[in-house]
């Protein structure tokens, strides 16, 4: 499979390059909205828009500063679409569904400070992708995070009904399941490049 092909591309992202379980980029949404599924989906789905729209935008404001000769202002310039993007995901997550606004908390603020967002940003200009390749990238990243937040939610969920010793329950259960799912994830690694 070619490099640069579409599928190579969204495939790398969503499975060998995982930003969550291979890249480990995006764990606080990932550790922290992943209890329950009904909550991790519209997460995985929120980050997800915002990682399309940033690379969108990223490819965007990259053209006109290398236009401009302007590089250096790539980083805050990324940083205030992300922040952007998030405001309108909150605003509307506010508006069409109050009780999933109130369920994610903080946890919604926050994909402004992911990382992964902003990694998609700066990978896919450090890896000079055209506008197509850029939005494959996304959703490929994108779906990435959605499937890593659901199998962690959904093993969180069946570990609940399991009879566990006290020490690797709460934070230390998460870590370990997010341990684990990183490495079943490492039999990827020979996929991506």
């Amino acid at each position: 499979m070619e490099v640069n092909s579409i599928s190579f591309i969204f495939f790398n992202a969503f499975l060998a390059n995982n930003f969550v379980l291979a890249l480990f980029l995006g764990l606080c949404p990932f550790l922290g909205v992943s209890g329950k599924l009904e909550t991790a989906v519209p997460m995985g789905l929120a980050t997800t828009f915002v990682m399309l729209v940033s690379s969108v935008c990223a490819y965007a404001i990259n053209q006109v500063l290398v236009t401009f000769d302007i590089e250096y202002l790539r980083l805050i310039s990324y940083i205030a679409v992300i922040a952007s993007a998030v405001q309108l995901v909150e605003m509307a997550m506010k508006k069409l569904s109050p009780a999933l606004f109130r369920a994610l908390g903080i946890f919604l603020p926050l994909i402004t400070t992911n990382c992964a967002i902003l990694g998609l940003a700066l990978f896919q200009t450090f890896k000079e992708y055209n506008f197509i390749q850029s939005v494959v990238y996304a959703l490929g990243a994108g779906a990435g995070f959605i499937l890593a937040i659901v199998l962690m939610a959904g093993l969180r969920e069946r570990l609940e009904l399991a009879k566990l010793p006290s020490v690797t329950q709460g934070a230390a259960l998460s870590l370990i399941l997010g341990g684990v799912l990183s490495l079943a994830f490492m039999g990827f690694a020979g996929l991506g490049a």
